[in-house]
């Protein structure tokens, strides 16, 4: 069995939460996902598991933060060109998410925009042109 990653993330509203997933490229995983639960899986090995926060909070003693008020973590997701960079963020704003929260970095050899989802959790969209990359 590969290894794989499952990031859990509180949202308020499970519906509104799966379409911005959707809109940057996850598909719902149906035997993982339910009223409280949504599985949206971006890669063989990488699945974003949303669930409502009162679910969430059933895995932790500990208080289920905000993330439209603080920083949990900075989720990178790796892209194949910049125009993909472009696209993942404009797809997440489109469907209820937010674009640039900060301003894009561009290198020329690295490329990275952020967005955050419907419920402030941040991604950072990731074009890295290896063989562009300064030496040093």
């Amino acid at each position: 069995m590969p290894k794989m990653l499952f990031v859990n993330l509180p949202v308020a509203e499970l519906a509104a939460a799966t379409r911005v997933y959707e809109a940057i490229g996850c598909t719902q995983n149906p035997d993982f996902s339910d009223h409280q639960s949504s599985s949206m899986v971006w890669s063989e090995t990488i699945t974003f598991q949303l669930l409502s926060r009162d679910y969430f909070a059933t895995f932790t003693a500990k208080p289920v933060a905000d993330a439209h008020a603080g920083a949990q973590v900075l989720l990178a997701l790796t892209l194949d060109s910049r125009a993909e960079v472009d696209a993942t963020v404009a797809a997440a704003a489109v469907a209820g998410g937010k674009a640039d929260p900060r301003p894009a970095t561009d290198l020329g050899w690295l490329y990275n925009r952020a967005f955050e989802d419907a419920d402030g959790h941040t991604f950072e969209a990731v074009f890295a042109d290896m063989s562009a990359m300064p030496a040093g």
